[in-house]
Parts: C-alpha cells; structure tokens; sequence
C-alpha cells in the first residue's frame, strides 16, 4: 500500500485497493483471511506485481541483463550455466531483502530456454530458433478438447461444437502468435477426429450407425462394412467413410473453427496446403 500510495493520492482508491487485499479467499466453500500477497489469479494481481517489481526491472536494466516479465513471471538471459547460476543468486536476493518478496523455488531454475516456458511459450531446437507452444499449454489444450467431447454422448454434435468454438478461437487468438503451425494444423485435424469419434459413439447400433453413414452419402457396401467392423470409434474415426463424408467443410458448416489460417505448412518434408473451406489435402484431416 506504501508503494501505491506513492502515485495515487485518491483515498477512496487507496480504500477500496486495501479493501480488496483484505478481502480474503474462499478454498473448498471456507473463507480464510488474507495475511500477505494478493488472491491468485485476481484482477488486482498483475496490477500490483508490476508496481511493485518496477523496482527490479530497473535494477535488470541497470546491470545490463537482458529479460522479459510479465506480472510476477521473469525470464533472465544469459550467456552460460555458470553466469544464470550467479545471477539467479544475486536476484534472488534481491527480491527477497530489497523488495521483501518471495522467489518460487519450485518454478525457478537455471535452464536452456527450450526446457523453460514463458506465458504457454516456448523456443525449438535447432540451428533455426523458433516460438513454439510449450507442451504443457499443448496438454491443457487436448485435456478441455477431451472434457467438451466426452460429454458430446448425450447431446446433439451442434451442441458440442458451440461449447467448442469459443474456446477453440480464443486459444488460437492467443497461442497463433507461435512459429510452429505445424503443431496448429494436426490439433486441428485432431479435434475433427475427436468429433467423428464422438459421433460414432452417439450412432451405438451397427444398425443406427449404417443407416446413419447411408443418409450421409456413403456408398451402401462401405457403410456396412464400416457399420459392422468390431474397431474402435478413434481408429475408425481414420477411415474412408468417416473422413469423406464428415469432411472438414462439413464441420466448418456447424461453426467449428480452425487453428490455423489460410497458409502452406510442410509437414514430414511433404507440403501441405489448407484451403479456404478448412480442409486440409494429404495429411486426413
């Protein structure tokens, strides 16, 4: 609050800031008070954390590091291992007596760039650096896609692909900033496989599940043999009858969005071009 007051003479700010950092959490529907810091993932959070590590951006400036630092997380680049491990020292004793804060052990450590991740990003390896999505931000991606397509049994795909969608455009408005489109087009690829998996589950019967491939255009030999094959829903989801006539303009046409814009990606040395429906050639989208 010092450090606040510092730039802001309103006193019904400074009231209704202290007021919020007093407010305290609830965990598992039991409100506990609040001693220090602020709520996590609060609105006041990231405000407060570059106000307050204002101070070590101008000390990073000052002997000439370079970093970047969003909030309360910080990246440090160096030349060596032994110049990180030097200057993560001196940080973090700076931090905690100057700034009388407290450094994350857990989350910090000396490391390459391509082992460590910055707000969902990465680096590649590679005489070419490139901006790559870190693979945990991949798993969060895949883990939602899997909660949203499991509950797709007992509701219309309509309706799956509507809970789909905004969480697919926001993903992409964020982590489209990456160097790697490759990644983008097989996550793609791998909802709309997700999707007829989905579907085939819904069909349940061999009986429902041929008549519903023959009302989708599929010729009447291929739907009985797709209809009655004892694979599962993910391998068949890969087949011809599933991925001609549940084609990516059809999923494009209930409002599904993609990862990826209109763009050449080459994938496995082979090039692969999207086309303006969203379908993608060569790779079974």
């Amino acid at each position: 609050m010092g450090q606040v007051a510092k730039r802001v003479e309103d006193k019904r700010l400074l009231k209704l800031i202290r007021a919020f950092l007093n407010a305290g959490v609830m965990e598992n529907g039991l409100a506990s008070p609040s001693v220090e810091g602020t709520p996590q993932g609060g609105p006041l959070s990231p405000l407060l954390s570059n106000l307050v590590l204002d101070e070590l951006d101008r000390e990073l400036e000052r002997r000439g590091h370079r970093f970047v630092r969003y909030a309360d997380d910080c990246n440090i680049y160096v030349r060596s291992e032994r110049a990180g491990q030097r200057v993560m020292k001196s940080i973090t004793q700076f931090i905690t007596q100057k700034l009388k804060l407290k450094v994350n052990e857990s989350k910090s450590a000396v490391a390459r760039p391509q082992e460590r991740k910055f707000l969902g990003f990465s680096f590649t390896d590679g005489p070419e650096i490139k901006r790559a999505i870190a693979p945990k931000s991949l798993a969060r991606f895949k883990r939602r896609v899997r909660e949203i397509t499991r509950r797709a049994k007992g509701v219309s795909i309509e309706t799956t692909i509507e809970e789909l969608a905004p969480y697919m455009r926001g993903w992409r408005s964020y982590f489209g900033f990456c160097e790697t489109p490759t990644v983008l087009l097989y996550l793609t690829r791998w909802v709309r496989l997700r999707l007829r998996a989905a579907l085939w589950r819904q069909w349940k019967t061999p009986r429902r599940r041929r008549a519903a491939l023959l009302k989708l255009g599929v010729s009447p030999r291929l739907a009985r043999n797709t209809a009655s094959s004892g694979r599962g829903p993910w391998p068949l989801a890969r087949t011809k009858a599933l991925t001609v006539r549940l084609s990516n303009a059809y999923f494009k046409s209930l409002g599904l969005p993609t990862l990826v814009d209109e763009c050449s990606v080459t994938v496995s040395n082979r090039r692969v071009r999207t086309r303006t429906h969203g379908g993608v050639a060569g790779v079974g989208g």
